[in-house]
């Protein structure tokens, strides 16, 4: 008797999970082409054909699905962007994985409005609160990725360090060049955005990249075939 009740427990808590997972995947969705503040516990309701009294046990309160929201999207970001670079060697190898992840990511468009970050930081930059809060943690958390990239790289020889190589500037850089992208990609369909990302990145790091440890030339072409085969694909 006891192990039937655990069991029909299981049972309610993996339904549940279920339940919150198929919610969430729909709102980042649609965050990410209409906004967070565009979310609504009876607009997902009547998208999903579930009561707004059963979405609502599940999140409470608007800023609750908000955060919700943001949360699952850090670990679809994470498990798409992050964890496949980390596969990659420590140093310029790792650096160079996160880099094609990216512009991956949002090439192929994970969300369908484009990168999640990018929308959801630019609506909420100008409005203090703990969603603007939670999305500058995770985007300071993401530049740090970045930068200790860039670090590690200069620690194993493959980068050098100096005046025109600090680690936070480049991150800075480099980030700043995926925004433009994903931007250009969003707002005028230009696949071609994401190459120019690539070789601009190419060309910042390789000018700090000593010669014995530079990427041979065909290793950068394929990298930049590989991506407009993707870019192709999306079309």
């Amino acid at each position: 008797m006891v192990e039937q009740k655990e069991q029909t427990v299981d049972g309610r808590v993996e339904r549940g999970a279920r339940t919150r997972r198929q919610i969430l995947d729909l709102a980042v969705n649609l965050a990410s082409a209409e906004g967070l503040d565009g979310l609504s516990i009876g607009g997902l309701a009547d998208k999903l054909g579930m009561s707004k009294s059963g979405l609502f046990a599940s999140f409470g309160s608007k800023e609750d699905l908000q955060l919700a929201t943001i949360e699952h999207a850090s670990q679809i970001f994470i498990n798409t962007v992050v964890r496949k670079a980390l596969l990659a060697p420590r140093g310029l190898p790792r650096l160079w994985a996160l880099c094609d992840s990216w512009l991956d990511y949002a090439g192929r468009k994970v969300f369908r409005g484009g990168c999640f970050f990018a929308a959801t930081t630019a609506e909420f930059d100008s409005h203090p609160g703990p969603i603007r809060d939670r999305l500058a943690a995770l985007m300071k958390e993401w530049i740090g990725t970045l930068e200790v990239a860039v670090r590690k790289a200069q620690e194993a020889g493959h980068l050098r360090a100096g005046a025109d190589a600090d680690p936070a500037q480049l991150a800075f850089e480099i980030h700043s060049l995926f925004l433009g992208a994903n931007w250009a990609f969003q707002l005028h369909a230009d696949f071609a955005a994401f190459d120019r990302a690539r070789g601009a990145i190419q060309q910042r790091l390789t000018a700090l990249t000593p010669t014995r440890k530079r990427p041979a030339p065909n290793r950068l072409r394929n990298a930049d075939s590989r991506s407009k085969k993707r870019l192709t694909s999306t079309r």
